[in-house]
């Protein structure tokens, strides 16, 4: 799968994930894109997916009916050491998600 880090998810999370593509939001110089545009230039790009702390509710009218799957990771803050016992949750998510589906994981 071809999965972009938005920007609220730590780099390095990335290295969690090495069996897929992972690139972060950064990487690709979309950092600041509002929901909407995002998933819009992940379709553009050909990615999959997008994992994402950001509980923002714009997330879920904008993902369905679109090409792409969104993971909301929910943790009590987005530090790297809160997230980390979320990837099992997270790499299942990926590989069975559909596209236009929010998969919440973590409490």
């Amino acid at each position: 799968m071809y999965v972009l880090l938005d920007e609220c998810v730590p780099r390095p999370l990335a290295r969690e994930l090495s069996e897929h593509r992972v690139v972060h939001v950064s990487e690709v110089g979309w950092s600041g894109l509002r929901n909407g545009q995002l998933l819009a230039a992940m379709v553009d790009e050909g990615f999959d997916g997008l994992v994402t702390v950001d509980r923002n509710l714009g997330f879920q009218q904008s993902v369905q009916g679109s090409n792409v799957f969104v993971v909301l990771m929910i943790a009590h803050s987005n530090r790297l050491d809160q997230l980390l016992p979320l990837i099992p949750d997270v790499k299942r998510a990926i590989e069975f998600a559909q596209p236009g589906q929010l998969v919440r994981v973590g409490n």
